[in-house]
């Protein structure tokens, strides 16, 4: 294949020749190029000085480090267990989903024992609040690994009194039912 690249143009070499560019032609090139770079320098205008780029740069990085600083705290407003710790998160869904189900238990006995339903959702609105204090200092926290894990543990032990309630609800109704006969 180069033998014939290589004849090809030894054949053709005065073809290529004819192609060369006019003698004049880098000259006018170069006299266009000088009068382009004197009208350049006419329509220059004054440089801005660096402290000048320095300063509109340092307000721009400012102003962006507050807006995102404010979008961060307007987040954080929101943070749920899961964008703490996935594993706790998982925990709480479980339990509170037992707790839910253990409560619409423990409501059917409300009929039979209204003094005692009365006392048992008393603590649990105790446990309740304090939740909803953990999950409200949660976006602030410097340790939100800890918050949550006391979340989680809130929720365990609302599902162990719930467990203990209705032990009691059933022992009750078992003490009532052998003293009827």
């Amino acid at each position: 294949m180069n033998n014939r690249l290589e004849t090809f143009v030894k054949e053709n070499r005065k073809a290529f020749d004819i192609m060369e560019p006019p003698a004049g032609l880098w000259a006018k090139i170069e006299l266009e190029l000088d009068a382009k770079k004197t009208q350049e320098a006419q329509n220059k205008k004054k440089p801005i000085k660096l402290y000048l780029w320095m300063s509109v740069a340092a307000s721009i990085v400012v102003v962006f480090g507050l807006v995102w600083l404010y979008a961060g705290r307007l987040q954080n407003k929101d943070l749920e267990i899961a964008d703490v710790n996935a594993a706790y998160a998982q925990k709480e869904v479980h339990f509170t989903g037992l707790i839910t189900e253990k409560r619409d238990s423990l409501a059917i006995f409300a009929s039979a024992n209204p003094e005692l339903y009365k006392k048992f959702t008393a603590d649990l609105a105790k446990l309740d609040e304090e939740y909803e204090r953990l999950r409200l200092e949660l976006p602030t926290s410097p340790n939100q690994t800890f918050v949550v894990k006391a979340m989680v543990k809130n929720r365990e032990i609302q599902l162990q009194l719930l467990k203990q309630q209705l032990l009691i609800i059933n022992q009750v109704d078992d003490y009532k039912r052998v003293n009827q006969i």
